[in-house]
């Protein structure tokens, strides 16, 4: 599955989760728009997944984190978890010199 796919996915799942109809995301994008990536048509910018994080009252990791692991494992979710916070810290590291 793409992660287009995936991320239409995740995005659902967390609108529902809040028990939202998709028009409840208008504030932030059309009903056509948020369908659209609902369906894995089309891929949001950094900022439009911002935003519909804050709409949906999730952080923007857990809707692109869900886009990458999908449904698999909760050990295969620890694993990646533990990759980003390594790999973060090396980034971090770089960054401050």
């Amino acid at each position: 599955m793409s992660l287009r796919n995936n991320f239409g996915r995740a995005l659902r799942a967390a609108r529902k989760l809040r028990n939202l109809p998709q028009e409840a995301l208008d504030s932030v994008s059309s009903r056509t728009y948020v369908s659209t990536l609902e369906r894995g048509l089309k891929s949001p910018t950094l900022d439009k997944i911002a935003q519909l994080a804050e709409a949906l009252n999730v952080h923007p990791l857990t809707l692109l984190t869900f886009s990458f692991v999908g449904k698999q494992s909760e050990q295969r979710l620890d694993r990646v978890l533990q990759q980003i916070k390594a790999e973060y810290g090396l980034l971090v590291a770089e960054d401050s010199d």
